[in-house]
């Protein structure tokens, strides 16, 4: 299974982050969307599971968890925008995976035993910043590899 990763958009879906996740089975936006039409274009895809970042305001963004669980061939992702808010300890809860955003640095390191990936900002830049995205697999047997995408 291949999942899209994205974060940091602030209204802005580019073309080359469609073309990216062109046939992943699900994109998982890690907050900071923006604007709802940002989730409206991602869902053209495939399914979006997102949380709500700092900058989500509005009626529109209210529907949107602050954190979430994503479970994909038996494998646990835990979702939020900023790791500083991290109040769990993943491996004791069982996760494989923490995807954040937040910092609009790409990044990734384990701890644990557990995958934390940070896929970047994929919206207008910031400072001298990449603009990237992430694309994440995960084997039947639950192996995950991930490679950050710099789009544009």
């Amino acid at each position: 299974m291949t999942i899209g990763v994205i974060a940091d958009t602030h209204g802005l879906v580019r073309p080359e982050v469609m073309e990216l996740f062109r046939g992943v089975s699900l994109v998982i936006h890690a907050g900071d969307i923006g604007t709802p039409d940002v989730l409206s274009i991602l869902r053209k895809v495939d399914p979006v599971r997102a949380v709500r970042g700092n900058v989500d305001k509005g009626a529109w963004a209210e529907s949107l968890p602050e954190t979430d669980v994503v479970e994909c061939n038996d494998t646990f992702i835990y979702l939020l925008h900023d790791l500083n808010t991290l109040d769990l300890d993943p491996a004791a809860a069982g996760m494989q995976a923490v995807i954040s955003g937040h910092s609009h640095r790409p990044g990734e390191s384990r701890k644990n035993g557990v995958l934390y990936l940070n896929p970047g900002s994929a919206g207008p830049r910031r400072f001298k910043l990449p603009i990237t995205a992430a694309l994440l697999r995960i084997e039947e047997t639950g192996e995950i590899t991930w490679k950050v995408h710099e789009i544009a």
